[in-house]
C-alpha cells in the first residue's frame, strides 16, 4: 500500500488531535511527516507528542515553508479561522498539488469561501474537503441513514439542541472575537446548519435569529477588548422545500447529560440522536409512543474516538478513500457545503444584530446556493 504523507498547518489543540487520529489509521498506509505553527509552544506540544508517539516531524515555522518542502501529499489546515482563506489559497496556487482537509469553518466571511470555491476550480488535480466531522458521530450518521432511507416520511422539521459549556482558552484567545472566528454561529454551529441542509435536502431561504451574551467571559479583557462572542441563541431556518429547521445553543449549560440532542420530524415519523449517549431512537406515527425503537450506535472501524466520539477519524477515513480513489470520488463534505454553513452563520449573526429575518441571497448576493454557485 502507498503511503499518503500528511502534513498538518496549525497545531495547536484541533490540530495535535488531527495528528493523534491520522497516527491511528498507520495500519491503513498514512504517515504525518511534517508540521507548521508560527507559536513556537504549539510546535513544541506537537515534537512532544510525535515523540511520545514513537514518530519524528520535520517543523517549519509557516505555511509556505511547508507547502514549499514537497514532504506531505496532503494538508490539513488546522490553523484559526482568520487563517483558513490565506493558507487555503496559497495552497490552490502552489505549483505542487495538495489534497486538503481544512476544519470548519471553510473562512470567517461569506466572499472569502466564495473566492475559494472559485479558485478551487481551476485545480482539478486537487481534493478539497470541509471539516464538518459532526456527519460521521456514529448516531448522527444512523439517523442520517434512516431519513435518507425514507423511513420518517418527507421531512417537514428539524430541531438541534447543544447545551454545552464555554469555548475553551485558545492560542493568543483568538476565538473570543467575532472578526477571528466569524462569530459564535459561524465558528461553532456551522456543523448544525450543515446537517439541517443534509436531513431536509433542501437549500436554505431565509434566517431568524435572537441571541447574547448573558454569561460566558463578560470579565475578561484582552488588550484592553472584551470579548464579543454570543453565548446563547435561538435560530430559525427556512428552506425552500417548505421545512424549517431550529437550533437551540447554550454554552453555559455543563449540567447536561447529552451534548447534542437532534430531532428529525418526518410526515410518517421520528427520528432522534443523543450524543454523546450514542443512542438513536426513531418511531412511526400510526405506532404511536409504543412502537418507538431505541438503538446503541457502534462503528467498530473507530480505533480512537477522541475528541469528536470517533467522527474525525471517520471524517480522515472517508477522506483517505476518496484520495485514493484518485479523482472517481468526491470529496464528501465539499466546498460549497462548506459555504453555505458558513452563509446561514452568517444570516444568522446579522438576523441578531438587527432583530429581522435575513434571507441568504441578501447575504450570498446569489439567488440560490445549488451546487454549482
Amino acid at each position: 500500500m502507498e503511503v499518503v504523507k500528511y502534513g498538518i498547518i496549525g497545531v495547536g489543540m484541533m490540530g495535535r488531535e488531527h495528528m493523534l487520529n491520522l497516527y491511528h489509521l498507520r495500519s491503513q498506509g498514512v504517515s504525518v511527516v511534517c508540521v507548521a505553527d508560527p507559536h513556537l509552544p504549539s510546535q513544541q506540544h506537537a515534537i512532544k507528542l510525535a515523540q511520545s508517539l514513537d514518530f519524528s516531524l520535520q517543523v517549519f515555522s509557516g505555511h509556505q515553508e511547508l507547502l514549499d518542502s514537497g514532504l506531505c501529499d496532503v494538508v490539513v489546515v488546522s490553523s484559526p479561522n482568520m487563517t483558513h482563506f490565506e493558507i487555503l489559497m496559497d495552497i490552490i496556487s502552489h505549483p505542487k498539488p495538495h489534497h486538503v482537509l481544512v476544519e470548519k469553518p471553510l473562512c470567517t466571511t461569506i466572499s472569502d469561501c466564495q473566492k475559494v470555491v472559485e479558485a478551487s476550480k481551476k485545480r482539478p488535480d486537487m481534493l478539497v474537503q470541509v471539516g464538518l466531522e459532526y456527519r460521521y458521530m456514529p448516531p448522527v450518521a444512523k439517523l442520517i441513514d434512516i431519513v435518507k432511507g425514507g423511513t420518517l416520511g418527507n421531512v417537514k422539521m428539524v430541531a438541534f439542541r447543544e447545551h454545552r459549556f464555554p469555548f475553551l482558552v485558545k492560542v493568543n484567545n483568538w476565538n473570543r472575537f467575532n472578526r477571528n472566528s466569524g462569530g459564535t454561529l459561524v465558528e461553532k454551529c456551522c456543523h448544525f446548519f450543515d446537517l439541517m441542509r443534509l436531513f431536509v435536502g433542501a437549500h436554505p431561504v431565509r434566517v431568524m435569529a435572537s441571541g447574547g451574551i448573558d454569561v460566558n467571559h463578560k470579565d475578561e479583557v484582552y488588550d484592553g477588548e472584551v470579548p464579543d462572542i454570543i453565548d446563547n441563541a435561538y435560530v430559525i431556518v427556512e428552506f425552500d422545500n417548505g421545512s424549517r429547521g431550529m437550533l437551540d445553543l447554550c454554552m453555559f449549560a455543563e449540567g447536561s447529560k447529552n451534548e447534542q440532542e437532534i430531532s428529525v420530524v418526518g410526515d410518517i415519523g421520528k427520528g432522534e440522536a443523543l450524543i454523546p449517549e450514542n443512542i438513536v431512537r426513531f418511531g412511526m406515527r400510526t405506532n404511536g409512543r409504543e412502537g418507538v425503537q431505541t438503538l446503541k450506535t457502534i462503528d467498530d472501524r473507530i480505533k480512537y474516538d477522541g475528541l469528536h466520539h470517533g467522527s474525525s477519524y471517520l471524517e480522515h477515513l472517508n477522506f483517505l478513500a476518496a484520495i485514493r480513489a484518485k479523482g472517481s470520488e468526491p470529496p464528501a463534505v465539499d466546498l460549497n457545503d462548506g459555504l453555505i454553513s458558513v452563509a446561514i452563520g452568517v444570516a444568522a449573526q446579522v438576523s441578531i444584530e438587527e432583530g429581522r429575518f435575513v434571507t441568504i441571497e441578501e447575504v450570498t448576493g446569489k439567488n440560490n446556493l445549488s451546487p454549482s454557485c
